[in-house]
């Protein structure tokens, strides 16, 4: 008697992430309501089980889906609006008034809905958002069929989503409420930053990350001039100051993390806690490069992310993970420090791990849900191939996933999603653009 799945794939090569350091050659991944219930030699599989479905992937590397650990979704309608200026000028000057002025719930879903398409045509299927209006999200996200964790924001001023800080959390809070049984959206608090919430919303903040057990999702240590402020308004650096208010934590995910000193950096480790690394808009924003060599060596658990588009401009777990692994090299002068299981591992099974999802996904293992991406090898830019873990890293990139299951459910299949309109992604921002674009002068050199 063989044993029915609803799909069996045959990828030439697997790099499950766990256990570490492994390369399965030649191996098939059984699934069943959403979940792997094998990894067996092909020739075991062929005899034990009979499948609804048989994907066939002779030239692929089959990975768990990326994780992206932080991400303004919506962002993506603001792509490319205000470049090349600082961080600050880029908020105060640009971003927000541009929200100020746009961002409504139709906004968010609208934005959302085409950085869902851009991350699955990646191969991402779970990401972590901070923004406003999360039911419009969430509605995004359960349109595209991806995993999310929903962001539950909180600032200090007024929004077109919320007055004040109770505001933010009350909202944001009946909002998980109504939510919570969407088997495909999870939830973190997310308060933006240091200097942009106060000592009693951070109070608040750790009561709920302890009744709740959420993760803590904020901006921390992203430039020099936050922390000088810090030194200047409280007299203590932004990390010490969400110490002293119970803030870190092992549920503490820390964005940016770029300007770390040795003590903050033990600090993080001792207390359990996670970074979330971008790269990528570090760099373009002028902000730093953060100490990832110094975190890995200390045993922070690090996970990467894209940030928005409208800083990076691009959610591409591919390019972000090569890039984080090269400056982790040439910051430190150490070529192994983060070799390419240890980048793949940050970009999977890192960033579940900072989200508490590391039992659900960011690994290929019994049990686990079947969040899977393929990547085609079949081209001979790409050849020759020695070592398929390598070439994940430094060779391949977003135009060579070819195939994307979340939870078992098919969502690229041969380089096309499935489930998504080509016209209405296009529609939808050439609509947003024609109402922003007008209103946003050129940035000053």
């Amino acid at each position: 008697m063989t044993e029915t799945v609803d799909e069996l794939i045959h990828p030439r090569w697997i790099v499950p992430v766990e256990p570490a350091d492994t390369v399965l050659d030649d191996h098939a991944v059984a699934v069943r309501d959403g979940r792997i219930v094998a990894i067996v030699p092909e020739a075991e599989a062929a005899g034990r089980f009979t499948a609804g479905r048989e994907t066939r992937l002779d030239r692929h590397v089959l990975m768990p889906g990326l994780v992206n650990l932080h991400c303004h979704a919506a962002m993506t309608l603001l792509r490319g609006l205000a470049d090349d200026t600082p961080l600050m000028t880029w908020l105060q000057h640009h971003i927000w008034p541009a929200e100020a002025k746009h961002v409504s719930a139709e906004f968010v879903h609208d934005g959302t809905l085409l950085a869902c398409a851009e991350m699955l045509r990646g191969g991402v299927t779970c990401f972590n958002d901070m923004y406003f209006f999360p039911e419009a999200a969430a509605r995004a996200v359960a349109a595209s069929g991806m995993r999310a964790v929903i962001g539950l924001t909180l600032l200090e001023f007024p929004t077109a989503y919320a007055a004040d800080a109770d505001d933010y959390l009350d909202k944001g809070l009946a909002a998980r409420d109504a939510l919570r049984d969407q088997p495909l959206l999870h939830f973190a608090l997310a308060p933006h930053a240091p200097y942009t919430v106060s000592n009693r919303s951070f109070e608040r903040i750790a009561t709920l990350t302890g009744e709740l057990d959420l993760p803590v999702h904020v901006h921390v240590h992203e430039t020099r001039t936050e922390i000088e402020e810090s030194l200047r308004m409280h007299g203590m650096r932004p990390l010490e100051r969400l110490h002293r208010l119970g803030i870190v934590t092992p549920n503490l995910i820390a964005v940016h993390a770029v300007h770390l000193d040795a003590a903050e950096i033990a600090l993080l480790a001792a207390e359990g806690a996670s970074v979330a690394h971008c790269p990528a808009s570090n760099l373009k924003l002028g902000s730093g490069i953060a100490p990832v060599a110094k975190l890995l060596a200390a045993g922070v658990n690090v996970g990467i992310g894209t940030d928005g588009a409208a800083s990076n401009n691009r959610l591409d777990m591919f390019a972000e993970t090569r890039l984080a692994a090269l400056l982790a090299k040439g910051a430190s002068g150490d070529a192994a420090v983060m070799g390419a299981h240890r980048a793949l591992h940050a970009a999977t099974l890192g960033g579940a791990r900072a989200l508490g999802l590391d039992r659900e996904i960011g690994s290929i293992v019994v049990g686990k849900s079947a969040d899977l991406c393929a990547v085609s090898l079949d081209d001979p830019l790409l050849a020759p191939c020695y070592a398929p873990e390598s070439h994940l890293v430094y060779v391949a990139g977003r135009e060579n996933v070819s195939h994307v299951w979340v939870s078992g459910r098919l969502m690229l299949e041969n380089h096309t999603l499935r489930g998504f309109l080509k016209n209405e992604l296009e529609n939808i921002a050439s609509l947003w653009q024609t109402r922003i674009r007008p209103s946003q002068p050129r940035p000053t050199p």
